[in-house]
């Protein structure tokens, strides 16, 4: 064929192409425009509205009316089921049909009473294939039914997609018709596009890039789109420029189908259950076509929900994960924050995911997977060990706002030296498109080039939902091994994780923590769902250790484990990514405080069953001392005796009481044999209105706006507060970040601190002394927001409380409290899961100032040597510490995703401990846990009985004994989990009075190690740990009388 030649203008031959496949120009004469050939109206669409989302069952059984296309319905959140009869021409015989359905909701079609496919425009599905070639034996008719969610795949934002949603969003259906499918110009598109996208990509400065220019513009030449038998010319021009191949040390992309669903962010739980019927099942029916197709799927929560609402869905997972293609990953129940979670929160995801994924699909996970979190803890590594998981993919620090990471391929070193090898794709996104681009970006991104010579690329929609299509599996199938463009196989993580071990040999090590520079206002924003974190962990624990304790006492008593086991989910979906951290809208914070209340609810009385078990009558057998004096009695749920002022009911003017009690570790006590008389506390008014407390550990001077003006360590005589500040000095800022309202905090707020200084209520004495003194006072914030705070000095105790009540109704403002102290460091210390870290105090680099809010749990300390000064909290999570200023966050007032965030009462406590020596030896870590674990008091029937015991102690306050649970599949064992708390090597001793018989080490999944026994020796249980280091521990109990 002879063609005249043409003129060396790249940009007339790229723009020809571009606007041959166009679906904006000259689509009367281009090819796009052959997409489709003849349509036809469906035969009828009724409707029926629902306020619920009802399932299949229900739905068919509604009254349904006549809809026309075009028409309203809703609101957001509300659900329309259409029954759609479709009849297929007869004339199309031999030809491709679709149902074409374009609407603004996310849909579901159901044929014969299953669901077969998802239909979601921003999906880019928005057709339902009703045969790929019609014949005469199938049937031409069919009723279908089509589930509409109102809301599309990101929620129902109002003007923007992360704003708050709009509750009155009316929704149609724009199209709904019958339509042949031209799959021979679908495949041609495809060609076109690969080409157009190579020449953009590869660009001038490229030999190759031109090669794929002229090869589309003799495509155009030879195509004619109203001709299809000039389609197989084109496409062998096409054939021939991807046939040619790569050289062998080409990169290898390592592709795989990827549907990342967020749990809940800008729709609530429940609509998640429907998202993920919907992409999965058109995975399932992805696969049915593409025998090669591998895809991976994380959090054991989700696929739970499918196995409850759509068995069916679920069965066909199962075959096709049995086949290899449907990949399970990740071993969490959820893909929960990196950062908020404790460290046994962090331990029972991966044991509740494990565990399922175990029984469901046979298989442990061996990789963890979390693109999407804010942060990462340094502890991760050692708790993914535990766990059998020795890999880890993410790529959220592809979105630092300063600094770039400069690894893809590494291994990650934790706190206590743990090592996981860890993979960022290099493409940066977790929802690639199986473009051009996706594969060029992954080579030129990568940081290791030369180290690791492959990559995953994880495409599907994601975020809301929708996962890969047909035309992405095409495009990546054209360029498999094509010059110019890396190496492309359909992989699965093993493989790629496989290959990446094999030649790892040159890889870098990052040490620590994996601290996400963006989304800091994360750890602050919805306090009322921090403080329900806080608090059901702490419950959760106080059962688990009462129910322990009383399963060993008590031979009568049932341990809760069902019961337990749903609360621990519920708490473990709280922790997912979006609502812990409160970047979630409104409608998911009310589920997650409704599930916060039902763990209380639940997990209050089981704790006063397992109390009342403690005290039965007859029940306790003690080895030591007993009472039979019917008194209250305290548990302890601690390793450590405790000595704490504790308020009773006195049991003639139910009035509250003070006593200071003394409860052994992990143990029981009366409070009269707890009882003592310790030095008195005493609160003085001064002529000038400041009040003076002082309990011979301490001396505060509070002024009358609530500041402190001075406090001392009294024994050292060392002042904390610096010269010329005030401590306790609360501080407005304003919090207006670029975009992320929920997520960020920006540097620049730190340019808008502002005092609060009104005084509404000045400070005045509740308690003037004896075992607890305290004064309260009021402060105005504005015209809206008020603080009432009481401040605390109890009998004994080495730091005073702030007990802190806020009326809050601000808009993006930032509450924060600051203490200037007398310390100089350049690292302050900052309480992680199992551990702590040191983060800079200064801001020598762009490292050290993107760190300007960072979070931690109960505790910040700033030391210097001899002495220091700690911050304690029972709810909070947002700290800085620059130079000697420690401050931490309280509220943040931010109107995206929930207009209403953080908007009314909030009640938390938090508390300033100077110390001599070390934090460590300063015993700051128990006075964290202290704070956070109240003492439980245990009331008494008539006839009860206490008996004064301690179930357990260790040896050395280095290691916390942070868990005791009974054993997973064992009755007769319990589980203990013990760290090491200081960042020293250390032998411990752990001492029971329960009967044990054996003791193993096991890993965090409750399985025995067999070459690990621990001897038992007469004065305990023997331990050497590592700086850091997590142990667990299964103790077999004798089968005897209860102890």
């Amino acid at each position: 064929m002879y063609h005249q030649p043409v003129f060396k203008n790249r940009r007339t031959l790229l723009e020809r192409a571009e606007k041959f496949i166009s679906d904006c120009y000259f689509t009367d004469c281009n090819l796009r425009g052959r997409l489709y050939g003849e349509s036809c109206p469906v035969e009828s669409i009724l409707s029926s509205l629902s306020h619920k989302r009802i399932p299949y069952s229900e739905a068919v059984k509604l009254n349904y009316e006549p809809y026309k296309v075009g028409d309203t319905f809703g609101p957001t959140w509300w659900t329309c089921w259409f029954k759609v009869v479709v009849r297929i021409p007869e004339l199309w015989r031999g030809k491709q049909v679709h149902l074409q359905w374009e609407s603004d909701g996310e849909a579901m079609v159901w044929k014969d009473q299953q669901p077969v496919q998802g239909l979601t425009k921003e999906g880019e599905k928005s057709s339902y294939i009703l045969t790929e070639c019609l014949t005469d034996s199938e049937p031409h008719s069919m009723t279908l039914y089509i589930e509409l969610a109102c809301n599309g795949l990101f929620g129902a934002g109002q003007g923007s997609m992360i704003a708050a949603p709009d509750p009155d969003r009316k929704y149609s259906v724009q199209k709904a018709e019958l339509v042949v499918f031209n799959q021979d110009v679908r495949e041609l598109l495809t060609d076109f596009e690969m080409l157009v996208d190579i020449v953009k990509l590869l660009g001038e400065g490229d030999q190759r890039g031109y090669q794929a220019l002229f090869t589309a513009n003799e495509m155009v030449n030879v195509c004619e789109p109203t001709n299809p038998s000039s389609f197989p010319v084109a496409r062998s021009l096409a054939l021939t420029f991807f046939s040619q191949r790569n050289g062998e040390s080409q990169h290898t992309v390592h592709a795989m189908g990827h549907c990342h669903i967020d749990t809940a962010w800008l729709w609530p739980y429940e609509e998640t259950i429907r998202k993920c019927a919907r992409s999965w099942v058109t995975v399932i029916r992805l696969m049915e076509k593409n025998s090669h197709m591998v895809f991976t799927c994380s959090q054991a929560q989700q696929l739970e929900w499918v196995k409850s609402w759509y068995p069916g869905l679920f069965s066909q997972i199962r075959d096709y994960a049995k086949k290899g293609q449907f990949i399970p990953v990740g071993g969490t129940w959820v893909e929960m924050d990196g950062n908020l979670p404790s460290g046994e929160s962090m331990v029972r995801q991966f044991l509740e995911g494990q565990r399922f994924f175990q029984k469901e699909f046979g298989n442990y996970c061996r990789e963890f997977w979390l693109p999407d979190t804010f942060g990462y803890s340094a502890q991760l590594p050692q708790i993914m060990l535990g766990s059998g998981i020795t890999r880890f993919l993410t790529q959220k620090l592809s979105w630092n706002l300063v600094n770039t990471f400069p690894h893809n391929t590494f291994y990650w070193e934790g706190l206590d030296g743990s090592q996981v090898l860890t993979h960022f794709p290099p493409g940066n996104s977790y929802e690639m498109k199986g473009k051009v681009e996706d594969l060029v970006n992954t080579v030129k991104n990568n940081k290791d080039k030369g180290r690791a010579n492959h990559s995953a690329a994880l495409f599907g929609f994601g975020d809301g939902g929708g996962g890969p299509t047909q035309l992405m599996l095409d495009r990546l199938n054209r360029v498999q091994d094509t010059d110019g463009l890396p190496r492309v196989q359909m992989s699965s993580p093993d493989r790629l994780f496989s290959l990446l071990e094999a030649e790892s040999s040159l890889l870098c090590t990052w040490t620590g923590e994996l601290f996400l520079e963006l989304h800091n206002g994360t750890y602050t924003t919805q306090a009322q769902i921090k403080l329900g974190n806080r608090q059901c962990e702490t419950l959760l624990h106080d059962v688990e250790v009462a129910s322990s304790l009383a399963l060993c006492e008590n031979n009568a008593f049932q341990y809760p484990t069902t019961q337990l086991q749903n609360l621990w989910r519920l708490l473990l979906l709280n922790q997912f990514h979006d609502v812990i951290p409160g970047s979630c809208i409104e409608a998911v914070v009310e589920d997650a405080l409704k599930y916060y209340q039902e763990i209380r609810t639940v997990g209050t009385k089981l704790l006063q069953k397992s109390c009342e078990a403690l005290v039965a009558t007859g029940q306790t057998g003690v080895r030591g001392q007993r009472t039979e004096v019917r008194v209250p009695a305290v548990l302890n749920t601690l390793p450590w005796e405790r000595s704490e002022v504790l308020p009773l009911t006195d049991g003639t003017t139910n009035q509250p009481v003070l006593a200071l009690v003394t409860v052994p570790s992990v143990g029981v006590v009366s409070v009269k044999e707890g009882s003592g008389t310790p030095p008195a506390v005493s609160v003085k008014v001064q002529v000038d209105g400041t009040v003076i407390m002082e309990n011979g550990i301490l001396r505060a001077v509070v002024n009358k706006d609530g500041c402190l003006a001075s406090l001392n360590l009294v024994r050292s005589n060392r002042e904390v507060i610096y010269d010329g500040c005030q401590g306790n000095q609360f501080v407005m800022f304003d919090d207006v970040p670029l975009y992320w309202d929920a997520w960020d905090i920006m540097d620049y707020h730190l340019q808008t601190r502002k005092p609060v200084v009104e005084v509404l209520h000045p400070i005045q004495v509740l308690s003037s002394g004896g075992l607890r003194g305290s004064v309260t006072f009021t402060l105005k914030i504005s015209e809206k927001s008020t603080i009432t705070q009481e401040v605390i000095l109890d009998a004994m105790c080495p730091y005073i409380k702030f007990k802190t009540q806020v009326e809050w109704l601000e808009a993006h403002k930032m509450l924060k409290v600051e203490f200037p102290v007398r310390v100089r460091s350049p690292e302050a210390t900052y309480e992680i899961q199992f551990g702590h870290l040191k983060r800079p105090t200064h801001r020598n680099t762009s490292w050290d100032w993107a760190r300007f809010e960072v979070w931690g749990h109960k505790w910040a300390d700033l030391s210097e040597h001899g002495f220091g000064v700690s911050l304690l909290n029972d709810c909070k999570y947002g700290y800085s510490v620059h130079r000697n200023v420690m401050t931490l966050s309280l509220l943040r007032a931010p109107k995206a995703p929930d207009a209403n965030a953080d908007m009314g009462t909030h009640q938390f406590t938090y508390a300033i401990m100077p110390h001599k020596g070390t934090f460590q030896e300063a015993d700051v870590i128990q006075c964290a846990y202290n704070l956070n674990y109240p003492l439980r008091l245990m009331d008494h029937t008539p006839g009860s009985s206490t008996a004064v015991w301690s179930s357990f102690s260790v040896s050395t306050a280095a290691v916390i004994l942070e868990t005791i649970k009974k054993a997973e599949d064992r009755e007769d064992a319990l589980l203990l989990r013990l760290y090491e708390s200081h960042g020293s090597s250390v032998s411990a001793c752990l001492s029971t009075c329960l009967p044990v018989r054996e003791a193993w080490h096991c890993d965090l999944l409750e399985r025995v190690d067999p070459s690990c026994p621990v001897p038992i020796t007469e004065v305990g249980i023997p331990l050497n740990f590592r700086p850091f280091q997590i142990v667990s521990l299964l103790l077999y109990l004798r089968q005897s009388e209860p102890f």
